[in-house]
């Protein structure tokens, strides 16, 4: 074989050179923000998010997430993204009442306890909703997918809920308008984190801990609870991810696509992982002697009548940015019903 010449290598090396070059450069790299974090269900499905992005753009779009708040924290989160200290991450709407008031409703305490239905119940909402979407232009954000919480129930230690009657009087540590809806029926409210309920309720300083079952499963509160009250109501789920719209806007269409089928995607996963956690973590209960209490639908109507001043309240707050929110309330309620007639007909995803 003859040797190439000085001018062919050069031209060879120039080759592969832009060859690397334009391979390196076809890859988006993104930086994501997130609070939380790395284990537990929502991290699962954040990580799936972040999986299904780079699979959907065959690799063009890599996702780096920063975990923990190693970024920024929860209650910085809407001006972090904003501004591009990452180009997406989490945003927890209770942090942002006025910036996030649209995804607020799915905070809301209405008839709404399927971890599934919510959310994608949600995210019809936050996709289709033209006046939600202006208001987080204006804010330079774009919403990409959401989580939940999951089910708001209540677990006490020597006390039982069975009726709203028994809430008068309890110590109970509650948040947002379902913590507010509690004191309406005369709890004593005391300010404390999910993460400190254990010892409030192993010292006293508790009677009560509003809260999600799995996060009882995962905080070991089975150990210091007496009964646990399945209020089959609502949920928090005004909880997702957005990006910067600059950033977003500088994509082409087919990675803006891809970023939004994943984030139905994640919705779904989330949706698996954290049902079976629930379940997973009430059945932990009663192996250790909690006494599981389904609350009787019409004691829970009581508690959905009393917070529905909550509800107008919301309405109102959307009606001061632009954002109808009586009409927005009929179509979340419109989209409750349409998911969970799916859910009916045709189960959950993961198992069809």
């Amino acid at each position: 074989m003859k040797p190439l010449s000085i001018k062919q290598v050069a031209l060879t090396t120039a080759a592969l050179c832009l060859a690397t070059a334009t391979s390196v450069a076809a890859e988006t790299r993104l930086i994501l923000g997130e609070a939380g974090p790395n284990r537990g269900a929502r991290a699962a499905a954040l990580q799936h998010f972040v999986d299904e992005v780079t699979a959907r753009t065959d690799g063009e779009v890599v996702i780096d997430v920063q975990w923990g708040g190693a970024l920024f924290k929860a209650n910085a989160a809407a001006g972090s993204i904003a501004d591009g200290v990452a180009d997406l991450g989490t945003i927890i709407s209770v942090y942002f009442p006025q910036e996030m008031v649209g995804y607020g409703i799915a905070d809301l305490p209405v008839v709404n306890s399927d971890a599934w239905v919510g959310m994608r119940a949600t995210d019809d909402l936050m996709r289709g909703s033209e006046e939600i979407q202006a208001n987080l232009a204006d804010q330079n954000l774009v919403y990409l997918g959401t989580f939940t919480t999951s089910a708001v129930n209540i677990g006490c230690k020597d006390a039982a809920i069975r009726s709203v009657a028994d809430i008068e009087g309890l110590k109970v540590r509650g948040v947002g308008a379902y913590g507010d809806t509690f004191k309406d029926f005369g709890a004593n409210m005391v300010p404390m984190s999910i993460y400190d309920a254990y010892q409030g309720l192993d010292t006293g300083l508790l009677d009560c801990s509003q809260g999600y079952s799995y996060a009882v499963g995962a905080l070991k509160q089975e150990e210091v609870m007496t009964s646990y009250t399945l209020l089959n109501w609502g949920q928090v789920g005004a909880l997702g991810i957005f990006m910067n719209k600059d950033v977003y806007d500088g994509l082409d269409e087919g990675i803006q696509t891809a970023m939004a089928d994943a984030g139905v995607a994640m919705a779904d996963k989330l949706g698996e992982l954290i049902t079976a956690d629930n379940e997973a973590a009430v059945e932990k209960m009663r192996a250790v002697g909690v006494e599981i209490i389904e609350l009787d639908a019409v004691e829970r109507d009581k508690l959905v009548e009393t917070g529905a001043q909550y509800v107008d309240a919301w309405a109102e707050r959307a009606s001061g940015v632009g954002i109808d929110g009586t009409a927005l309330l009929a179509e979340y309620d419109a989209l409750l019903a349409k998911y969970a007639a799916e859910r009916d007909d045709q189960g959950y995803p993961w198992t069809r």
